[in-house]
């Protein structure tokens, strides 16, 4: 029998997802998730390695690149993060270890992150209501990735498509405060 305490969760215990003509948002708990931090001057053969398994070199700063069945992001100086579905188990931390080891440290970061996701038209307009960053198309375009904050919680932002489309990964412990947030954000939307 599992042990209760383990069981999997949601990061954000009350979310109800919102889904209206020009919003949608909603969790995403389906993820693995690694940080990669290459040990000192590593970075050229992490990014070599990563290439000729996922055919996916490391992006530069402030990007993120997809593949077929692995993203990697820019998460800060020297610092990248790997994201995929973790169906069939799968488990990116486990997976990248032996495939970098020597070159970097490898962390799961699955159950430490949330990832909230943001389409449609409206999806700029609520942002701009709690992050202090350009979101408009000609300032930022897919792929790119911002460190900031939202409404004073630290968020890394990725546009993801153009309808427009966003991906916040924010720290877990943050994230019934962000959804508090983006109740009030969409309460004009969602009424």
């Amino acid at each position: 029998m599992p042990d209760p305490i383990l069981q999997p969760a949601s990061a954000v215990a009350a979310w109800t997802p919102v889904a209206t003509a020009g919003l949608s948002i909603d969790v995403r708990d389906d993820l693995t998730i690694a940080g990669i931090a290459p040990f000192r001057g590593k970075a050229q053969a992490v990014s070599e390695a990563l290439a000729e398994r996922y055919g996916l070199a490391l992006p530069a700063a402030c990007r993120r690149i997809s593949g077929d069945d692995i993203t990697l992001q820019w998460s800060g100086p020297d610092q990248w993060i790997a994201i995929a579905g973790r169906g069939a188990a799968r488990d990116l931390e486990v997976e990248l270890k032996p495939l970098l080891a020597g070159l970097a440290a490898v962390v799961d970061h699955s159950d430490a992150r949330a990832v909230v996701v943001f389409s449609g038209k409206h999806a700029r307009d609520v942002l701009a209501k709690g992050l202090p960053i350009d979101l408009h198309e000609r300032a930022f375009r897919v792929g790119d990735v911002a460190i900031t904050h939202a409404n004073h919680i630290g968020v890394t932002i990725t546009q993801t498509g153009n309808e427009p489309a966003y991906e916040i990964m924010l720290y877990r412990s943050y994230a019934d405060s962000f959804a508090d947030w983006l109740r009030h954000a969409t309460a004009e939307l969602t009424a």
